[in-house]
């Protein structure tokens, strides 16, 4: 997921959006607990979706509340 296409959506997509990988790292987390996980580097790249779509989410939310 590209910062640039996050900064596209709107709001209430990104709030989806984060549910949706939350959601996506906790299965993941209970898939490396059990040792059925095959890449472990999954684990990084979605810690990093994560923090990708808080990021644009709090300048979008910052940027509302200055307009």
């Amino acid at each position: 997921m590209k910062a640039h296409d996050l900064n596209e959506l709107p709001i209430e997509e990104l709030k989806k959006r984060l549910a949706e990988e939350e959601q996506s790292l906790s299965n993941l987390r209970f898939q490396l607990a059990t040792s059925q996980l095959e890449s472990p580097i999954k684990v990084r790249t979605v810690r990093r979706d994560i923090a990708r779509i808080q990021s644009i989410l709090n300048q979008k939310v910052k940027a509302e509340k200055k307009a």
